[in-house]
């Protein structure tokens, strides 16, 4: 093959779209599609159950705090925000700004985490635990089985925090801080479908 049709090819092969792919490792993809799943079959459960009994659904729903869920769904959504602006940096190695995002996102989820602590201070004083009635057992099943979620993504946005901030990033460090958002997004997208279930649902 002459220079020419190699130069040809090439030019080619540079026009060409570039094969789209997922962010990340598609192990996290498995372990979200899971995740979600089981979710799912929470999700169920409650609905099938407060049609059951939606005057005893309602009655104890308007013990819930509604600040504290607004609040926390606002943090959330921040966070995932400051995420996804900190992956884009690390891809342009703009390595100390991408730290200082993902340690603002972490700073997000550990006011979560305090809220949350409030908000479950705050029912237990009232004497109302997960075996109060079948809507209590949810809302300490669903938000409790979150915030572990959140304990974890908390963790890991803390050590991509850390790591970052040597200046220097490589396709791996951008590979798995590409992991560690999904699973943070994920966090975000069942708070999402959480708060309106369990806080506002009418």
């Amino acid at each position: 093959m002459t220079s020419e049709n190699h130069s040809a090819a090439a030019k080619s092969a540079d026009s060409l779209p570039k094969k789209a792919h997922l962010p990340g490792d598609e192990l996290i993809w498995v372990f979200v599609m899971g995740d979600m799943a089981v979710f799912t079959l929470f999700f169920c459960a409650f609905a099938y159950f407060r049609g059951q009994d939606l005057s005893l659904f309602r009655e104890s729903q308007a013990h819930l705090n509604l600040h504290y869920g607004a609040m926390n769904t606002l943090i959330l959504l921040l966070s995932s925000w400051l995420v996804v602006i900190a992956v884009q940096a690390a891809r342009q190695q703009r390595a100390r700004l991408a730290s200082g995002l993902v340690a603002a996102a972490t700073l997000c989820g550990a006011a979560f985490s305090v809220a949350k602590c409030l908000e479950y201070r705050d029912k237990l004083a009232l004497g109302i635990d997960m075996a109060t009635n079948e809507f209590f057992t949810f809302y300490y099943l669903l938000t409790g089985i979150h915030f572990a979620h959140v304990l974890c993504g908390v963790g890991v946005l803390a050590y991509f925090a850390w790591t970052l901030r040597s200046g220097a990033v490589g396709e791996r460090d951008i590979y798995n801080l590409e992991s560690g958002a999904v699973y943070w997004h994920m966090v975000d997208l069942l708070w999402i479908i959480i708060f309106p279930l369990i806080y506002l649902l009418p």
